[in-house]
């Protein structure tokens, strides 16, 4: 048995190393995924453009906008003069808002009367949009504070018995809240998904388009004998692209990565037999390469990206489809992997998603198997 292994992994390897394109794909394409998708999906809002309408112009209402303009959130691009404005300037594209500060605003403000200020924003991309206002809320509220210790402060109350509860937050695992620390994991996942689906999704049918496949059936080799051997190949390739896509994360990108290696590449593998069982399963069914090829990029790539939790929460999906993830190794894989580089995981803690990712390749290995018949 362990012969007809090593003959059968030889052999792929010696057709791999023939295939100048797999070589480059392999290399290349990694590298390229995770530098494409790393900087242009950025979660991080900042440098908002703004527009300010100040109908009162006093110091309180310079103030206000002192301190939009002061933080890195937002860009005050213009002023505006009237209401009439605010909606060609948003419209247009100028600005993403319009911060209004009323009439009397430095005048109520004194005599300590609640003043509404109005911020008018462009709703098309809800996203940015809620983002913005949770930053408005904040800075407004850092004002409103300010103002309110003002006032009693000059009514000689001290600040500890205004403020006997003091309140400081910390972010325990991402303390600066960089999305690439939270997108370059998953991205990980992303990227060996569809790759090592790509690398063996041909291996078979490849065989039986080049008319070797009657050579394959005459040998005393089982069906689990050339999936195994089939398979040995493409994890020793898609492991160098774990270390390719892992230094690559560093260099450009500098995740932290807080877990221990060992884990990391145990898990990995695991999860590698899922991604290239997926492959050898694809193979097995598709009567042309082309066919095997799409097949391989549309059900790996796109589950991967919108149903993984790799772009949006799974707990923000409808509840009828949330059992769906968990039938995609790349949604457990992204758990371990932000596990291990924010917060450290273990084994012990890993556990559940690992033990899905063993059930799930344990599965695809025995249906690629089944799926295989020695004979034309």
């Amino acid at each position: 048995m362990w012969l007809r292994l090593a003959m059968i992994a030889w052999k792929e390897f010696k057709q791999i190393g023939r295939d100048r394109r797999m070589l480059g794909v392999t290399i290349v394409l990694p590298v390229f995924m995770v530098l494409l998708y790393g900087y242009g999906i950025n979660l991080d809002v900042k440098h908002v453009r703004i527009a300010i309408l100040d109908q009162d112009r006093s110091a309180a209402s310079r103030r206000v906008i002192e301190a939009f303009g002061n933080s890195e959130y937002f860009n005050v691009v213009t002023f505006l003069e009237s209401t009439r404005e605010i909606d060609p300037v948003i419209l247009g594209d100028v600005a993403k808002g319009v911060l209004v500060i009323p009439h009397r605003y430095g005048r109520d403000l004194a005599r300590r009367r609640s003043v509404a200020v109005q911020f008018v924003i462009d709703g098309a991309d809800s996203t940015t949009a809620n983002t913005t206002l949770g930053y408005i809320t904040g800075l407004l509220g850092q004002l409103s504070n300010e103002a309110g210790l003002e006032t009693v402060r000059r009514a000689g109350v001290r600040r500890k018995e205004l403020l006997p509860i003091e309140n400081r937050f910390r972010n325990w695992y991402n303390p600066e809240l960089r999305s690439a620390n939270f997108i370059i994991p998953g991205l990980i996942a992303v990227v060996l998904m569809m790759l090592s689906a790509l690398l063996t999704s041909v291996t078979i049918v490849r065989e039986k388009e080049r008319g070797t496949f009657e050579s394959l059936i005459g040998t005393p080799v089982t069906a689990f004998e050339l999936v195994l051997g089939k398979l040995l190949p493409y994890i020793v390739i898609s492991y160098g692209d774990v270390v390719l896509i892992l230094i690559t994360s560093q260099v450009f990108f500098a995740v932290p990565f807080r877990g221990s290696l060992g884990v990391l590449f145990l898990l990995s593998g695991v999860f590698l037999v899922c991604a290239l069982g997926i492959g050898l399963l694809i193979s097995s069914r598709a009567p042309t390469q082309q066919i095997a090829n799409m097949a391989a990029m549309v059900g790996t790539q796109l589950p991967a990206v919108l149903l993984s939790g790799f772009m949006f929460p799974i707990t923000s999906m409808p509840e009828a489809l949330q059992w769906v993830p968990q039938l995609i190794p790349a949604s457990h894989f992204i758990v371990i992997l932000r596990g291990l580089f924010l917060k450290g995981s273990g084994l012990a803690a890993l556990a559940a998603p690992t033990a899905a990712l063993v059930l799930f390749g344990s599965l695809v290995l025995i249906a690629s198997a089944r799926s295989f018949r020695k004979k034309l």
